[in-house]
């Protein structure tokens, strides 16, 4: 191998004057047994005589791994550890553990990850010990058994068959104790404004909160603590509830909820009305009476039943019934006249008050009557022409011409109107029939009716009907055919 002498001579000349700078001790001379021939002229050109055997030495180190390569397959490499977990904070805590969440690491490399020791020690000290007797395999894990009020520094350590990997700690020191939230309460919406009840009716009111640890509620009324007697109070981590079995007026006022955790509180207040049936009108007098009319006044009710009066209702009754009747309902004011009396009755009156829960029990009556007089009153009746219906005859329907057979009876028709009512007349061929038997005349409002029984050959001719009356007078006719029945047995012959 004749080449390889010569980047051996020009590597020795380059590093010689370091490493005699940083060296000034002689190194052991080692043994010249693995140098080959072709570095022997190396320790002639190296100034000082000791060091050349070691400069020698290097070159043949330097070159053994490819001459080994080139002789042998290398040796595979040593596993590598992992690459630090990443991302770790704190999920949950509370008085005795701790639970931590990370991800794995970017780098697992081609041994794989085995699993995940969590190491803890007390802020101000290096102690650090595992808290996992085996690999944890998620990347999850709950710290317990801790005392409450501790810091701890918690970190992370990733395992696999090349060790372990760089530790992933917390950036600050973790206190073990339940996170305290914010206490928040949650006022339902028909809580906002007043809550108003009837007397007697239960109250049960359910207020949500928010808040960690458990928070301490408390109760007041109107600023003072509740009566325990009358209001109950029951309360869980997530809600408090209040109840009153039997809702009483002295039941009303602002209730105040607080929740505190730890220095935080919150606040909340809600009012409750409780309101039943007013009392009567304080007094209702008659002011005035005059023709069908009578004035009331009255005042309102000492007792409006805790809250406000939203009418009055009036009625009246007649003396000589006393019955009641409505007159005025949801009236709002404190006076009224009562009209459309009946002349000559006499009236007592009465006033209700009404409040959001109805009208009162009871009433206040007038103390006095009020009679309505009788009054002398001529009556003159406005001028009225009467208008005049008088009218000639006329006729409505005429007479139509009719065919009628021997033997069988047949009637004319015919309608007429006028007033005065018209005297009716029927007339054959120009001469008045008059009463004879063989006709039958009748004349029923305005409808007139001449009835021929059993014609014969000579009763045909022309019939008119005339009506009169100290108006006029007016005709109608028609011509009547009187035929020979058909004999079919005489046609056959």
């Amino acid at each position: 191998m004749p080449a390889k002498p010569a980047p051996i001579k020009k590597a020795v000349k380059k590093e010689l004057p370091k490493k005699v700078e940083k060296a000034p001790e002689p190194e052991p001379v080692p043994e010249p047994a693995p140098v080959e021939p072709e570095a022997a002229p190396a320790p002639v050109e190296a100034p000082p005589a000791e060091e050349a055997p070691a400069e020698t030495a290097a070159a043949p180190a330097e070159e053994a791994p490819a001459a080994a390569a080139v002789e042998e397959p290398a040796a595979p490499p040593p596993p590598e550890p992992t690459s630090a977990p990443l991302d770790l904070f704190i999920e949950d805590k509370n008085d005795t553990s701790v639970s931590i969440i990370w991800s794995q690491p970017e780098t697992v490399g081609e041994s794989g990850l085995d699993g995940y020791t969590i190491e803890v020690c007390k802020d101000g000290t290096e102690d650090w010990k595992a808290v996992n007797e085996e690999l944890h395999k998620s990347c999850r894990y709950a710290i317990k058994n801790q005392t409450t009020g501790d810091r701890l520094k918690i970190r992370v350590v990733a395992v696999n068959a090349g060790g372990r990997s760089a530790p992933v700690a917390l950036a600050e020191a973790v206190v073990v104790k339940e996170v305290a939230d914010r206490p928040k309460i949650r006022l339902p919406r028909f809580l906002r404004q007043r809550y108003v009840a009837n007397v007697g009716d239960k109250i049960n009111l359910t207020i949500p909160f928010n808040g960690k640890p458990k928070p301490v509620v408390t109760w007041t009324k109107n600023g003072q603590p509740l009566d325990t007697k009358k209001v109950n109070v029951r309360s869980t981590e997530r809600d408090s509830i209040l109840f009153i079995r039997a809702s009483e007026r002295e039941d009303s006022g602002v209730y105040e909820m607080t929740v505190k955790v730890d220095d935080f509180e919150d606040k909340a207040s809600l009012t409750l009305q409780i309101v039943e049936l007013p009392g009567a009108p304080g007094s209702v007098k008659i002011v005035d009476t005059w023709g069908f009319n009578v004035a009331l006044e009255w005042t309102p009710p000492g007792d409006n039943g805790n809250t406000e009066i939203t009418g009055y209702t009036v009625q009246k009754a007649d003396k000589k019934t006393g019955d009641w009747f409505t007159v005025l309902e949801h009236y709002h004011r404190l006076n009224a006249t009562i009209s459309d009396l009946i002349m000559g009755n006499t009236y007592k009156f009465r006033v209700f008050s009404e409040n959001k829960c109805g009208m009162s029990e009871s009433a206040v009556v007038t103390k006095g009557e009020a009679k309505i007089l009788k009054t002398d009153i001529e009556y003159k009746p406005s001028p009225y022409p009467e208008h005049d219906y008088t009218e000639p005859p006329k006729f409505t329907t005429a007479l139509c011409d009719r065919a009628a057979t021997v033997g069988y009876s047949t009637k004319l028709l015919c309608s007429v109107r006028g007033s005065p009512k018209p005297k009716i007349e029927w007339l054959k061929n120009q001469m008045i029939i008059g009463d004879d038997p063989k006709y039958r005349q009748i004349c029923v409002q305005g409808i007139c009716s001449l009835e021929i029984r059993k014609p014969g050959n000579f009763d045909g001719g022309v019939y008119t009907c005339r009506a009169k009356n100290s108006h006029g007078e007016a005709t109608v006719a028609c011509k009547l055919e009187v035929k020979q029945p058909v004999n079919p047995d005489a046609e056959k012959k």
